[in-house]
């Protein structure tokens, strides 16, 4: 049996907390799916969609609504350019930090500048009772892989590697539009990408609210 890291991939386990999420979307074919969360910001966001576009890859921006407030250009061209959107909250909070009624509010303040059935909690963390609430309104979008690119002990081989070394047929992968992570991602992405497609691996969209799939773990 494969060992990973459960800091990059979950136990199978942990997942069933949140058995309505996506964390993976089938394996009938060999396609992953592109994640950004904590955007949109000027210093991260516009060079991942000017290298999405040379590529020719759609993605997820699971975006702060105060991020987008501040910069609606960088909203509207993620739309523009064929991306999906995603809400991450108004002001990145975590769902267990957070009152239920002041997680709520948040979501829905963000809901007024983020139009999008597709909701991606902060850190990945909620209380069951919030999702048990959430997952009428959204489908919720975990991952299968989540890259480590905000992490300062992280360097660019390291995040190339947490890729590689565990990506399966229908991987939603978590990379992040933010300035602690860019530097790093401007060396790992391209190759991250190149090596993938080496491989034969398409890129997806993520189903909506009215498009669910069936979760393959």
């Amino acid at each position: 049996m494969q060992r990973f890291d459960p800091r990059i991939r979950l136990p199978w386990f942990l997942t069933r907390y949140f058995p309505d999420a996506l964390w993976r979307i089938g394996e009938e074919t060999k396609q992953v799916y592109f994640t950004f969360d904590d955007g949109p910001v000027p210093e991260a966001t516009t060079w991942i969609l000017d290298l999405l576009k040379k590529e020719n890859i759609k993605a997820c921006f699971f975006c702060v609504g105060e991020n987008v407030k501040k910069h609606p250009h960088i909203y509207a061209r993620i739309l523009k350019e064929g991306h999906q959107v995603g809400n991450h909250t108004f002001n990145h909070l975590q769902g267990l930090k957070t009152s239920n009624k002041k997680f709520f509010r948040n979501i829905i303040e963000a809901s007024k500048y983020i139009e999008s059935d597709l909701f991606r909690p902060p850190h990945g963390w909620m209380r069951k009772s919030q999702y048990e609430q959430i997952k009428h309104h959204y489908q919720i979008v975990m991952w299968d892989i989540i890259s480590c690119d905000y992490k300062k002990s992280q360097k660019a081989k390291d995040i190339v590697n947490n890729v590689m070394k565990v990506v399966r047929p229908g991987s939603i992968i978590t990379f992040h539009d933010s300035k602690k992570s860019i530097r790093k991602l401007k060396k790992a992405l391209p190759v991250i990408i190149k090596k993938l497609k080496k491989q034969g691996y398409g890129f997806g969209s993520i189903p909506s609210a009215k498009e669910k799939l069936k979760i393959a773990i």
